[in-house]
């Protein structure tokens, strides 16, 4: 499979999961994207249209507790920062949007970091 072809196959999935969820003030989005070496995860109130807050590997505060940036240890650092940013903004539920990326790998990894941190999903 060429990389185009790929692409539209992660587009057709993230068009088919973004018409069954939206985030909101209570329950925000998770959004979670990945590229070859680093990895970032939004909150989004779908309602308002906007960011609530966001991190990635390129934060200090995560980039300073590991190693490589675009491996799943990363990831799990990263959802325990980004679980850890949310409870202290109040919130508990999320609704996860892995973006069209399956469910596996780096995307498990940032998820199951967010659940040890909190968030319930």
């Amino acid at each position: 499979m060429d990389r185009q072809a790929k692409i539209a196959s992660r587009m057709r999935r993230k068009k088919r999961i973004r018409k069954k969820i939206a985030g909101s003030a209570e329950a925000p989005r998770l959004c979670v994207y990945k590229s070859l070496h680093h990895m970032y995860a939004q909150l989004v109130d779908d309602n308002q249209g906007k960011v609530i807050t966001g991190l990635s590997t390129l934060n200090k505060e995560v980039s300073s507790r590991i190693k490589k940036t675009g491996n799943a240890e990363a990831a799990k650092v990263l959802g325990e920062a980004i679980g850890r940013k949310a409870q202290d903004l109040g919130i508990k539920n999320v609704i996860f949007d892995r973006n069209g990326f399956k469910y596996h790998g780096r995307v498990k990894a940032l998820a199951d970091g967010a659940r040890e941190a909190g968030l319930s999903f």
